[in-house]
This record gives C-alpha cells, sequence and structure tokens, in this order.
C-alpha cells in the first residue's frame, strides 16, 4: 500500500520514525532525542507507558465522577441499577423503566452490590468501575492507531486525545451503557481487522472468533448491538461465500458469532423471568415506524440529525473518516480488511442512527430527538483514529478533498435538520440530551446548530492548515493541542451540564429517602401521582426490600408484604384524605405539604 492513499495497515508498516526522529539521516540528533529514542527502545518502556497512561485516564473519570452516589437520568440509570441489584442476588423489584432492557453491562457492575451494603456505597463503587471500563478506550485507540500504520509515540498521543473526548467520557459519569459500548464495538473492528489481515489459520480463526464474540456481546448489551450483529453476519457471510480468507476461519466467527447471540439471548431469558414486566419491542416499533409512510420525513430528518451531531461532536474528525471509509469500500488501492473494516464502520454509524430515529417516539417532539447526541456516540473512537491516521499518512491534496467532502456533508445534514424541524428546534432544550453541541457554541440556554456546525469545522480547519503547513512533524503538536481541547471540553460539560444535573435530581433520589424516614428494608407502595423522577429512584435506593406502584388510593389492595405506602398528598388536602379507605392497621406517620407527599405505614 502506499503510504499517501492507504486508511490502515498492520502494526509497524506506517512510517517506521516517528516525528521526533524525522529528519536526515546523517543529521546528527540532539543528545536529549538520542536519550528518548534509547528510552523508547526499551522493551519494557511502551508497556509501562501503555499503563502509565491507562491509569491516569482512571483517574481523570473518577475525579470527575466517584463522589456521585445516587441515579438522576431516568430511567435509564435506575433501570440497569435494578437489574444488577437483582443479578447480585438482591431481591427482585420494579423494573423503572416499564420494560425489561438487556443485561449486559449490569452484569459488569454486580461486584459492587455484592460488596455494598447501602446504595450510596453501591453507586460510588459503580462509578470506578465505570472508570476502568470506560479508559480501556485508550490503550484499544492505541492499537488501532498502530494498526494505520502510525508510530508508537504518534499512537499513544492519539490514543490519548481520543479518550478525553467529551462523547466518549461524558455518559461513563452516569450508570449508562454507554460507558462500555466504544471499548466493545473498539474490540469488534480490531478483531475484524485482524481476522481479515494476512496470517495463520489460527491467528485468524481466534480474531474471528473474538469478532463474533464481541458482536454477541455488544447485543447483550444494548439494542444497538442487535445492528452489530447484523452486519457482522452478513460480513461474515459474503467472506465464507467469496473465500476472501482460510474458509475455517471464517467458520469459527460464525461459530463465536453463535455463542455470543446465545449468550445474549440467555441472559435476556434469566433476567426476563426475574420481572413481571415485558421485555423491550423497541425493534418492532423501529420496524413499524420504518414502513409508516407518514413518518418517512420525520425519521430521515432524526437520521440527519444523528449523523450532524456526529460530525460536529468529533470536531469534523468523524466526516473525515466517514468519506474516507466509503472511499476504501469502492477502491482496490486498499488492503481486503481496510475495505471490509471501513464498510462496517460506515454501515453500523448509519445502521445505529436510521434505527435509533425510527425508534424514538414518533409523537415526541423533543429538540434533542431531531439531534439526539447519544445512540451514535459509541462511534466516536473509532472514527476519530480514522481521522487522525489520515491527518499525518495523507498528502495535501487528499487531504484537502477528504475535508471538503466532509465539511459539505456535515453542513448538508445540519440544513436538512433545520429545513424539515423549522421552529421545532427553537423549544426548551433538556442540555443533557446535547451537550457537546451546547459546548462547541458556547451557548447553555437552547440548540444554535450554526454555531456549533462553525466551532466544529474551525477546530477541523485550524488543524488541517497547521498540518499543510508544517507537514508531518506538526501533527505530534496538533495531537497534543487536541488532547488539552478534549480535556477542557470535558471538565466545562462536566461542570455546566453533568454535575447541575446530577444536583438538580438530589431530592427526588435520596432527599425523600431521607424526609419520609424509609429504611433499605422497607417494601413500599408508590402512587402514580407521586413525582415521576422519585418513582424511578425509589426502586434502587430501597436497596433491599422491593416497590411497587400501586393505585390503592383507588381501591387496590396493597401488596401483602407491604412495609410503607408513599403518596401524594395535594396541598389543599388532609394526610388522612389521600388514602379514603386503607385497610385497618394503616396510618399517616409523616408528611410534608410543599413537597406534596404523605407516608403510611402499617401497624
Amino acid at each position: 500500500m502506499d503510504q499517501t492513499t492507504a486508511v490502515a495497515a498492520e502494526a509497524g508498516t506506517g512510517n517506521p520514525r516517528s516525528p521526533v526522529s524525522a529528519g536526515p539521516a546523517d543529521r546528527a540528533a540532539h543528545p536529549a532525542v538520542e536519550r528518548l529514542r534509547a528510552l523508547t527502545a526499551l522493551r519494557w518502556f511502551w508497556p509501562a507507558a501503555l499503563l502509565a497512561g491507562y491509569l491516569a485516564q482512571v483517574a481523570f473519570r473518577l475525579s470527575l465522577s466517584v463522589h456521585n452516589y445516587y441515579p438522576s437520568v431516568h430511567a435509564d440509570e435506575d433501570s440497569y441499577l435494578v437489574i444488577a441489584r437483582v443479578l447480585a442476588g438482591h431481591p427482585t423489584t420494579e423494573m423503572p423503566v416499564g420494560v425489561v432492557i438487556p443485561g449486559g453491562y449490569p452484569l459488569l457492575l454486580t461486584p459492587a452490590l455484592l460488596i455494598a451494603n447501602s446504595a450510596a456505597t453501591a453507586y460510588h463503587l459503580i462509578m470506578g468501575i465505570n472508570a476502568l471500563l470506560n479508559a480501556l478506550v485508550f490503550p484499544l485507540v492505541f492499537l488501532a492507531a498502530r494498526r494505520l500504520g502510525l508510530a508508537r509515540g504518534l499512537s499513544f498521543a492519539a490514543a490519548t486525545a481520543v479518550a478525553l473526548v467529551p462523547p466518549v467520557i461524558f455518559y461513563s459519569q452516569f450508570v449508562m451503557s454507554d460507558t462500555v459500548l466504544p471499548v466493545i464495538l473498539l474490540c469488534w473492528l480490531l478483531a475484524m481487522h485482524g481476522w481479515l489481515s494476512p496470517g495463520t489459520l489460527r491467528r485468524q480463526a481466534a480474531y474471528a472468533a473474538g469478532t463474533g464474540l464481541s458482536a454477541g456481546y455488544a447485543m447483550a448489551t444494548h439494542d444497538r448491538g442487535g445492528v452489530v450483529v447484523a452486519v457482522t453476519a452478513a460480513v461474515m457471510l459474503v467472506v465464507l461465500a467469496f473465500g476472501w480468507v482460510k474458509r475455517l476461519a471464517s467458520l469459527a466467527g460464525l461459530g463465536g458469532l453463535a455463542v455470543g447471540v446465545g449468550f445474549a439471548k440467555a441472559l435476556a431469558a434469566f433476567v426476563e423471568g426475574k420481572f413481571k414486566e415485558a421485555p423491550s419491542t423497541v425493534g418492532t416499533q423501529v420496524i413499524d415506524n420504518l414502513t409508516n409512510g407518514d413518518l418517512i420525513g420525520t425519521t430521515l430528518t432524526r437520521f440527519s440529525g444523528q449523523l450532524w451531531y456526529f460530525m460536529t461532536s468529533s470536531w469534523g474528525f468523524g466526516a473525515i473518516a466517514f468519506v474516507l471509509c466509503v472511499v476504501a469500500v469502492f477502491s482496490r488501492r486498499f488492503a481486503l480488511a481496510d475495505r471490509v473494516v471501513g464498510f462496517c464502520m460506515v454501515a453500523l454509524l448509519c445502521g445505529v442512527a436510521l434505527a435509533a430515529a425510527a425508534g424514538l417516539p414518533a409523537s415526541d417532539n423533543r429538540v434533542d430527538n431531531w439531534v439526539y447526541a447519544r445512540y451514535v456516540a459509541p462511534l466516536i473512537p473509532m472514527f476519530l483514529v480514522v481521522g487522525f491516521a489520515a491527518l499525518y499518512r495523507f498528502a495535501a491534496g487528499r487531504l484537502a478533498r477528504l475535508a471538503a467532502g466532509g465539511a459539505v456533508l456535515t453542513l448538508a445534514l445540519g440544513q436538512v435538520v433545520l429545513g424539515y424541524a423549522g421552529s421545532d428546534l427553537k423549544r426548551y432544550v433538556i442540555p443533557w440530551g446535547v451537550p457537546d453541541a451546547q459546548f462547541l457554541a458556547s451557548q447553555w440556554d437552547g440548540l444554535h446548530m450554526g454555531r456549533t456546525t462553525l466551532a466544529a469545522l474551525m477546530v477541523l480547519g485550524a488543524c488541517l492548515l497547521l498540518r499543510l503547513a508544517g507537514g508531518q512533524r506538526v501533527v505530534w503538536a496538533v495531537t497534543l493541542c487536541l488532547a488539552l481541547f478534549a480535556t477542557f471540553a470535558t471538565l466545562t460539560i462536566t461542570d455546566q451540564i453533568a454535575q447541575p444535573h446530577y444536583k438538580y435530581r438530589k431530592w427526588e433520589a435520596v432527599g425523600i429517602v431521607k424526609d419520609a424516614g424509609l429504611k433499605k428494608t422497607d417494601s413500599v407502595i408508590m402512587d402514580w401521582d407521586l413525582d415521576w423522577s422519585i418513582r424511578m429512584s425509589l426502586p434502587f435506593e430501597i436497596y433491599e426490600g422491593r416497590v411497587w406502584t400501586n393505585n390503592v388510593k383507588a381501591g387496590n389492595e396493597p401488596q401483602a408484604a407491604a412495609t410503607a405506602v408513599l403518596l401524594r398528598l395535594f396541598k389543599d388536602k388532609e394526610p388522612e384524605e389521600s388514602w379514603p379507605a386503607p385497610p385497618a392497621g394503616w396510618h399517616v406517620v409523616d408528611y410534608d405539604t410543599d413537597k406534596e407527599w404523605v407516608l403510611w405505614r402499617k401497624g
């Protein structure tokens, strides 16, 4: 492969000299450079550097979220926490989201609930687990950059920058599957590239099996994993049919996929058997909305909005990588592994964006539904590293054309959303739903698509101008500057969005428990009229007991095991009027007319 045209290569096949050592071979190097070369040549240096870098990434994440001790993103966090407590052996309780969701991510959290004796302690420990899992993006991006032909030093710098961007870290500050999905997807693509690259049968078969297992675990983690499985199955069958690699290796991949999907199905069946709620029907809703002619315009606009957000939240590098992957698919100048992986990246991005657009409620015109950030965010690391590799490896003319194509694509996607959604974009915006857009626009009061697009393209343009003016040498400096910018962005978004959102939800999560005197061993019936956030939080906060939602005030029989009933107290009513006909033995023990709640107990 020609260095100026290849998007990916096996580790070590790119420029063998880092920018530090680039220069005429006969020029005497500075003594400091010679010492650096000698140090990096030691066998232990890079493993030690990667370990130190990983630990630094973990520490940074802990500094952002380790003080958190209750769920605030409803009902996602609450549902994952409830599944995790059941997998850890705690009593079954109500599923907050109303349906049973995949348990692959909660399974990773069970150690916290096995050793914690309270909801707050468990949440603290989960933040630690999140940091350990999410920081794995760093070494995986390093490996991906090496596959793309970058030298170790530049790969280390690129991995640092990618692992610090807000879309990677933001969701790890909450109990969200998006914490671990970037890691799973990076493993999936790295394994796929290894499977399709030249090598022994044993090596290809191991990578193929890893590809299938990673896809299966993605399916066990979130509904988006269904798209990963579909893409993986299609690619494996095509590769097997055409014999592009050793067929036994491809069969090993299909075997790994079968095992992974089987695990996902078995875990789902186990979790579903623990709850009375039905499994999630989001897949059916996606198909129904995609086949509904009346919703085509809305679905395609939301699809465009998700892609626009993806391009801008990756500061335009995702757009460059997208265009490059499309070019790679149709060009024979790229290796087989590069072409297939490029196809999978594009197919997964478009598939997830389309499925998410169709899966959102058709009648919900929330602003962030038009440009929802979360669903495609786990794909950003893989696109960023390809964009960084293009910045280093491609000649000026080719790089300029890719950038121009990416900019046009970003602007066109934004215009589709602006043209179709129109005034709907001027409604109130929940900042949590569009954190990167608000940061880039430097506006925290709504969605400003024009300012966001301009800011993202300015970041990309500055990097390109430096690269075109200074050549490959300056890519080091550009990458380090991007790492600093990513750190600043993540800290700013945490300060402006993540922490205010977290603090705003405090009373509904833990304040009501303290004020009402609820115990972790209580079994509580909740009123349908209670604040929605309270109903979402209590199933986890009542850590060793269980919770039901039951309209007892309308005459429903309370559950026999219940020890407390928490009802809404309207301000013009007496506490005893909240439950007109309580069974014998129930009485009011506490209430708050300002917060509108009343607690009944038995006995």
